[in-house]
């Protein structure tokens, strides 16, 4: 989830900064797991990813998100990861690792736009962990269809929507609601990553 030089402004600007020292711990926590080494070390990659994406699945399908962020229904990615898994031979898990962060449900859209800015993001780095897998010999046609581009390109994908995302009316409490949902995101991750690449070491 690595992050790239892509002009962000407003409300995204401070969701990056609230969640820097987040992101950073897990990018470096999945990097030390190598998890591009070998075909079976990405397949623990890969369930992390299974779990994430399915934990973001109902952010992508909330009708009320959807009307404030475009294309969001196509933005989700979890029918590749499953994809990817059966290309590899897997199914996709049942059980997950670790819980999720509690919530209210009359947060769910501020805290679902914390959500899907840690998922969304993550296809910006998506570009060089795709060369990596590729030394695997995966691809977007094949075991990493997950970490394809937008055909427009990630750069534009993105802008679109942050630029979405910053024009959301949101007070001064659903704005500390979403950030506090970023951060269970990037948590949620890192505890993914933990659990899943212990067990497979």
């Amino acid at each position: 989830m690595s992050d790239q030089a892509v002009a962000v402004s407003g409300r995204t600007m401070r969701l990056r900064e609230a969640t820097r020292a987040a992101h950073e711990r897990l990018d470096n926590a999945i990097m030390a797991y190598d998890p591009f080494s070998n075909r079976q070390a990405y397949i623990g990659f890969l369930v992390m990813q299974f779990h994430l994406h399915q934990a973001a699945e109902p952010y992508f399908r909330n009708p009320e998100l959807a009307a404030l962020l475009p294309d969001l229904v196509q933005r989700s990615r979890l029918e590749r990861v499953r994809l990817d898994l059966a290309d590899l031979g897997e199914t996709a898990p049942c059980d997950v690792p670790v819980s999720l962060p509690e919530s209210d449900a009359t947060e769910d859209v501020a805290r679902g736009l914390g959500w899907l800015y840690v998922v969304e993001g993550s296809n910006l780095g998506a570009a060089f962990l795709l060369k990596a897998a590729a030394k695997l010999g995966l691809s977007e046609a094949f075991g990493a269809r997950h970490l394809a581009g937008d055909p427009k390109g990630r750069g534009l994908h993105w802008r679109q929507f942050t630029a979405a995302l910053d024009a959301v009316d949101l007070n001064e409490c659903e704005e500390s609601i979403m950030f506090a949902g970023a951060r269970d995101a990037f948590f949620f991750a890192g505890r993914l990553a933990e659990g899943i690449f212990s067990a497979r070491s």
